[in-house]
């Protein structure tokens, strides 16, 4: 081995020894490549410029593609390159066997294979590298778009990230190259990653960035039993009319931002799995699909997805939560049954919850209005929503017999009571007895 290959070793070794990844770039390739040439020798390595100048003080910096700083060492002139630090890239390309200036050089001597007219020479860039700019008015990937998601196979999710905020098409190429990567972006992509993507998405777009995960497929991998509910289905109203269970999730996610909870992410997203229970609850009977307990079923198998997206232990309960508690709202409540419902943790967003199904079902609003009208009654004492006097005892100190009027003497009560005018037995049976002799004679 030459002395300057030897000194690139050495430089090698001195990156490594302060805890970052290096390497000399193909030294077989290189040293048939100097003919004669000046020494130059190709360096891949983790550090960017400022922590390279630490180690190395004669280090310049350098305005060639894709180095980022040169050196001179024993005569030859060293030049540094990033390595591939992706965690997301597939293995082919986390080490580099070419670089721009070898690349140069092959040409110049006619020997440049075609699998090398390619070369990727990893470096820091921002969170749009990848991708052409928007002003086309899509998301395109850049280059050769099968390429591009070999070196960062999170730009998958990114993609249709960008394309759910900004309301834009996905390139064709590039949503086929997105479709072929699809199976590998778990084989490579960190959860953690995909996860952080997400958060990303807008709430009033997460529909559509779940739709784009299920039109590629990647949703298949990521959270099948999600994925399955295309198959399930279900009546979509009383009218009679089916739909896919998910079909009728999306919409719910697409409505639950519409009202007041527009910026609720998290909320947003339990949207997504309330009805995921359905998929294991789903019985067939007298010509129609029942679901019982799916909301039950469906915040265990919630639990379980959400540990898998490594959700914070906080955030796995409040979702699962709303999920549990989703259907409380869809029944005509009675007095008692909606303090129940009030004393819920996020009560606020279980009814957020029941309007966003009744949206994406154009189902009727009659309970809904109806426990929204008890729900203001709730603020009410609950000893001031029963008479002092009940029925009989109203027969009783009125002398009446059954029929509507002792109905409308204990509604006449009950309101006395709330307004403050009646507080006790006593003074019930007083008002009751002026009211009957004021309006029945």
């Amino acid at each position: 081995m030459s002395q300057p290959f030897k000194d690139a070793i050495a430089i090698c070794k001195a990156i490594l020894r302060n805890g970052y990844d290096a390497y000399v770039v193909n030294a077989q390739l290189q040293k048939e490549l100097l003919d004669g040439r000046e020494t130059e020798i190709d360096i891949a390595c983790e550090p960017d410029y400022e922590e390279l100048g630490k180690l190395f003080p004669s280090l310049e910096r350098s305005n060639e593609e894709g180095v980022v700083a040169t050196m001179r060492e024993g005569g030859a002139l060293i030049r540094f390159y990033h390595t591939d630090t992706e965690e997301s890239s597939h293995p082919e390309h986390t080490l580099a066997r070419i670089t721009p200036r070898m690349l140069r050089v092959l040409e110049e001597q006619g020997k440049m294979p075609p699998a090398l007219s390619c070369p990727f020479i990893a470096h820091t860039g921002d969170v749009y590298e990848g991708f052409e700019d928007f002003s086309k008015g899509k998301v395109q990937l850049r280059g050769i778009p099968d390429e591009t998601l070999r070196r960062n196979y999170l730009l998958v999710i990114r993609a249709m990230r960008f394309a759910a905020n900004f309301d834009l098409p996905i390139e064709p190429n590039s949503w086929m190259a997105i479709i072929r990567a699809a199976s590998r972006v778990l084989d490579y992509v960190r959860i953690s990653d995909i996860m952080d993507e997400w958060r990303k998405v807008e709430a009033e777009c997460m529909w559509k960035f779940v739709q784009l995960l299920f039109d590629s497929q990647v949703l298949h991998g990521l959270l099948p039993e999600v994925a399955a509910l295309s198959r399930v289905r279900q009546q979509r109203n009383d009218e009679g009319a089916e739909e896919t269970v998910l079909d009728h999730t999306l919409e719910c996610v697409r409505h639950y931002p519409e009202g007041e909870y527009n910026y609720d992410w998290l909320g947003t997203f339990a949207m997504l799995f309330h009805d995921v229970g359905k998929l294991y609850t789903a019985e067939y009977f007298d010509g129609k699909w029942n679901f019982y307990q799916h909301h039950r079923v469906g915040a265990k198998v919630t639990r379980k997805l959400l540990r898998r997206l490594h959700f914070s232990p906080e955030d796995v309960e409040q979702v699962c939560h709303l999920v549990r508690h989703h259907m409380r709202f869809h029944f005509m409540l009675t007095d008692r049954g909606i303090r129940r419902f009030k004393s819920l943790d996020e009560y606020p967003r279980l009814i957020e919850m029941a309007r966003a199904d009744l949206e994406a079902r154009s189902g009727s609003y009659t309970y809904f209005n109806h426990n929204m009208k008890y729900l203001e009654r709730a603020e009410t004492p609950e000893q001031m929503l029963e008479p002092l006097l009940n029925g009989n005892e109203i027969m009783e100190f009125t002398n009446l017999h059954p029929g509507p009027q002792v109905g409308m003497l204990r509604d006449a009560l009950l309101k006395a009571q709330v307004a403050g005018e009646v507080t006790s037995v006593p003074e019930a049976v007083d008002y009751v007895r002026e009211y009957k002799a004021k309006n029945f004679g």
